[in-house]
């Protein structure tokens, strides 16, 4: 319990400090972040449980990476992390799920998630800022990357890379589990 209270704690310091150099009030982030106030004061405040579209759409209005909200002051030079050590930011009713696992530091940077997704299961996302381009490649089974309304399959060894400004989902399209590092690569608009 006491990770998940530190954890709180660094994401509402976190939001309160990206909008107050963004010049936001909570009314302002709250509209254009589509949360409603009470949420956010909450949040702030390091009560309360977001979701993963909720932690999207404020770093997207913020122009920062979700792990900018979530991560607390760097550790050293060298970071090594196992999917395993971070907690799923998404997870889906079949058991799917979705782990931030870092992001790089710089003018422009990176996201790097690991992804399982089980078969039939899909997770829509919201569209991105623009400038966010997604590369996904899967590690292992198949999967339906659907992108502005267009379905591709994406297979075990294969690599695909698109615009994250449009629609667009993800969904275990084998018999198995499909698992998948995927980076989200930020514009340098969005770097904090």
């Amino acid at each position: 319990m006491a990770g998940a209270e530190r954890a709180l704690r660094t994401l509402a310091h976190n939001v309160r400090a990206a909008r107050t150099r963004a010049g936001l009030t909570l009314d302002e982030l709250g509209r254009r972040a589509k949360v409603s106030k009470g949420a956010l004061v909450g949040l702030e405040k390091a009560q309360g449980n977001p979701n993963f579209a909720t932690l999207v759409r404020l770093a997207d209005t913020l122009g920062v990476s979700v792990s900018a909200l979530l991560e607390g002051p760097a550790e050293g030079r060298v970071r090594v992390v196992t999917a395993d050590a971070v907690a799923p930011l998404w997870t889906g009713a079949q058991g799917s799920e979705a782990r931030l696992v870092l992001t790089t530091t710089g003018p422009a940077p990176t996201e790097v998630w690991c992804w399982a997704l089980e078969p039939g299961e899909e997770y829509p996302s919201h569209p991105h800022q623009a400038g966010v381009v997604e590369t996904v490649s899967v590690v292992s089974g198949r999967m339906a990357l659907t992108v502005d309304g267009a379905e591709y399959i994406v297979e075990a060894g294969q690599t695909a890379t698109f615009d994250g400004d449009a629609p667009h989902a993800y969904r275990g399209a084998g018999t198995g589990t499909c698992r998948l590092v995927m980076t989200v690569h930020l514009p340098p608009a969005a770097a904090t």
